[in-house]
Formats: structure tokens, C-alpha cells, sequence
């Protein structure tokens, strides 16, 4: 089997709506919202680019005959919503021209929308570039994925330059970049890194959905790494540690994502903007296209709902709602002398 075929499979196998740390966050109740649901604005800017909705479809697959005809549904499913939507990893298409059609469906079927081209953190900029420049894209998106190279039997062993080719792709490129994980989370200490290469908008991408170590570790004959499927650090702590610098940079979340509530919880903890991936895809393979336009038609008015019953008329909004952090975030917090008071004294 086709190995990106093969990770569509095993995402689709593994995928459940499990407990996660964003189950560990307590929203604070105002009985008094002053505020009426079609005074409600759910854009929010991402880059020079303002989205209508506060969240978007995050990179997901390509690279075959049965990931184009998924790439194309979710371009549709895109145009249907009106939501920003990234390629997954275009690097096999950059060694095999013959690939490139799986990924610039998405251009075909959203001419006009705003689209991301995802490569991995070692592309060189050339390649970068070439990527770019060969799906039309308004953006790049470089993914951080070490744990699942590491596991992945055919993976990549060595992370020297990562940070110096991310930083030469940000000086020469003139599109926006977006840096991401792929669901192993972020400390502060990472952020502070890509910031000091000149990275302005980062995705923290945290563990509690898509667990890529478990997806490489399905494909390995012994199965020997099934103790790193939770690897990493939630999107919640992710975000508690990004909102620890002090430097202004714009903030997304993925990584868990499993409704709106979820979508809100991230847009309250500090994030510009959410990905969501899995919870998409499933829907997709599972309900098809129509059903998942729905789903997504749904989650925005349910997020109308939320802002309005939190009496905020705007995403930048949400920043200050009061919130109080419980379990294991709570302790991880404790740990690393993150101070949670601040969360839950906002707006006094």
C-alpha cells in the first residue's frame, strides 16, 4: 500500500473522540453578556489575510490517486465553508512531478481561496520555493515532525540544520510562514527558538488527536514503539507555555480539536486562529462530503452562540475571558512556574 494511503487508513482506524486536556478547562459564567448573536464577528486575521471563520483545515494528505480525490472533497468542503485549507506534505511530490496532481486539485476545485503549501522542516529553500511556486499557493506551512520521522521506518535520522533552513526560507521567501508541529506540542523554550529566526506565526500543534507515532509505529513489523503514542505536550499546555514570552508573534492551536467548544476553549487560551484536521477527515471518510460541509456550517453557528453567551463580539475578544485550568494541566503548570491565577482573574 501507498504510504500516504496507508496513514489516511490508520488515522481513520485510530481516530476517536477521547478525553483530552480541554476537557481540563472550566469556562467562567457571566449571567449579563450584553450582547445580542448577530452583533457577533467571527474573523480573525491570520498573516495580512482576514478569515471569516476563526478556524480552518489544517494539512492533511496527498500523494496518491486516493488522497487527490480526498484532497479535491476537501477543497469543495473549503469553498462550501469559506475556510483556509492547507496541502498536506508536498515533499514526495517535489522528487516525483507525477504526484503533483494530488495536491494541486485543491487550487482547481478553490481558485479563489486562500491555500497553504505544507513541506517538512529539512526542505532546503529551493525546494521550498519550487513548492510555492508549483501549487500557487498563498502561504507556506513547515511542519515539525521529529518523533514520527524517528518511528517511521523510512523516516529521516538526522535534525542538524532544521532551524537554519527555517531560517533561510523565512529571509528569502516573500510569502507569509506559518511553522508548525504535527501533534507533539511546544514549549517555550522551542517558541523562543523559531522567534529568534524570525518566525512571526506559529502553530503549536499539540498532542490529544492524530497521533503520528502511533500511526508509523502500526507500520513497523515488532510494534516496538507503542509506548510513545502520547507523546509530547497538549495543545492546551502548548498554548499555556507560548502565552508565557512576552514577544508578540500570532499564535495558532491543532492538535485535538474535536468541536467548536474545543475550537472556542483554543480561542480563549490565546490562540489567533484553530486547525483542525482528524475530526474533518473522519467526518469525510465516514459521513462524506455534504454531511461534512454541515458539520462545519454547524460548528460556526455554534460558535456564534458561545461568543454571544461569553458577551464577546469579536475573536480578539476572547483573549480576556476568565477561565480556570484543573488536572494535569494544572500540575504542569506547577511544574514549569506557570502562574494559573492570571487566567481566571482576567476582566476585573
Amino acid at each position: 500500500m501507498n504510504r500516504k494511503d496507508e496513514h489516511v487508513s490508520l488515522a481513520k482506524a485510530f481516530h476517536k473522540e477521547q478525553a483530552n486536556d480541554f476537557d481540563s478547562i472550566r469556562l467562567i459564567h457571566s449571567s449579563l453578556p450584553e450582547l445580542a448573536l448577530d452583533e457577533v464577528d467571527l474573523s480573525t486575521d491570520l498573516f495580512q489575510y482576514t478569515l471569516t471563520s476563526p478556524f480552518y483545515i489544517n494539512a492533511m494528505t496527498g500523494g496518491s490517486e486516493k488522497t487527490k480525490e480526498i484532497n479535491r472533497q476537501l477543497a469543495i468542503i473549503a469553498k462550501e465553508t469559506d475556510l483556509l485549507i492547507t496541502t498536506g506534505s508536498v515533499s514526495a511530490a517535489l522528487k516525483d512531478p507525477q504526484l503533483v496532481d494530488s495536491y494541486r486539485v485543491m487550487r482547481e476545485e478553490f481558485p479563489n481561496g486562500k491555500i497553504l503549501v505544507n513541506i517538512g522542516g529539512g526542505v532546503s529553500v529551493e525546494n521550498a520555493q519550487r513548492a510555492v511556486d508549483l501549487f500557487e499557493t498563498d502561504g507556506l506551512q513547515i511542519h515539525l515532525n521529529a518523533p514520527q520521522e524517528l518511528v517511521m521506518p523510512e523516516g529521516d535520522r538526522n535534525f542538524h540544520d532544521w532551524l537554519i533552513e527555517i531560517e533561510k526560507i523565512n529571509h528569502q521567501l516573500n510569502v507569509p510562514i506559518l511553522v508548525k508541529e504535527v501533534g507533539f506540542g511546544m514549549t517555550r523554550e522551542t517558541i523562543r527558538a523559531l522567534l529568534s529566526v524570525g518566525i512571526q506565526t506559529i502553530d503549536v500543534s499539540g498532542q490529544g488527536g492524530t497521533s503520528f507515532t502511533q500511526i508509523e509505529n502500526a507500520r513497523r513489523k515488532k510494534r516496538e514503539f507503542a509506548y510513545l503514542s502520547d507523546w509530547g505536550q497538549s495543545t492546551v499546555i502548548s498554548l499555556l507555555e507560548a502565552n508565557e514570552l512576552s514577544r508578540n508573534f500570532q499564535k495558532v492551536a491543532s492538535g485535538g480539536i474535536r468541536d467548536a467548544y474545543d475550537i472556542f476553549k483554543a480561542l480563549c487560551l490565546g490562540a489567533d486562529a484553530v486547525g483542525v484536521s482528524g475530526t474533518i477527515l473522519n467526518s469525510l471518510l465516514t459521513d462524506g462530503t455534504d454531511k461534512t460541509i454541515d458539520l462545519i456550517r454547524r460548528w460556526q453557528e455554534e460558535l456564534r452562540v458561545l461568543y454571544t453567551m461569553t458577551g464577546h463580539r469579536s475573536t480578539a475578544e476572547l483573549k480576556n475571558h476568565p477561565l480556570i485550568l484543573t488536572g494535569y494541566p494544572k500540575d504542569w503548570c506547577e511544574a514549569r512556574n506557570i502562574d494559573i491565577t492570571q487566567y481566571g482573574l482576567r476582566n476585573l
